[in-house]
């Protein structure tokens, strides 16, 4: 199956975009610090799905949905430092919990589905 074609990899282009969305409210300043690292951790997320779907062997497949994941985890914890710092509150960042934790449960489906 494309990685197109996948609903875990179209979740996370979900996750990408309102990423987007929300850094777009962060202050200019930010534009070097925290805006590039949650863009670049969100944008790893869907390209290291695709990659991984690309790749010849399980094993390869895993490791790459491994990234994914710690991508993940990277977003969501620049998403807390936004919040704390005031520049999102909690209801701002309702949409993007709700998809990282819909991207999360599909990735460790995908990988418990490729390690057996």
């Amino acid at each position: 199956m494309a990685h197109e074609e996948m609903e875990v990899w179209q979740r996370a282009v979900d996750l990408v975009a309102e990423v987007y969305r929300l850094t777009r409210r962060l202050p200019k300043d930010e534009s070097a610090n925290l805006i590039s690292q949650m863009r670049r951790a969100v944008a790893s997320i869907p390209a290291n799905i695709a990659e991984g779907n690309a790749r010849a062997h399980s094993r390869e497949y895993l490791h790459f949905l491994s990234i994914a994941r710690g991508s993940l985890a990277e977003l969501d914890t620049h998403l807390e430092c936004a919040r704390r710092v005031g520049y999102l509150n909690s209801s701002d960042l309702v949409t993007a919990r709700q998809l990282s934790v819909r991207v999360a449960q599909m990735l460790a489906r995908l990988a418990a589905r490729l390690s057996r």
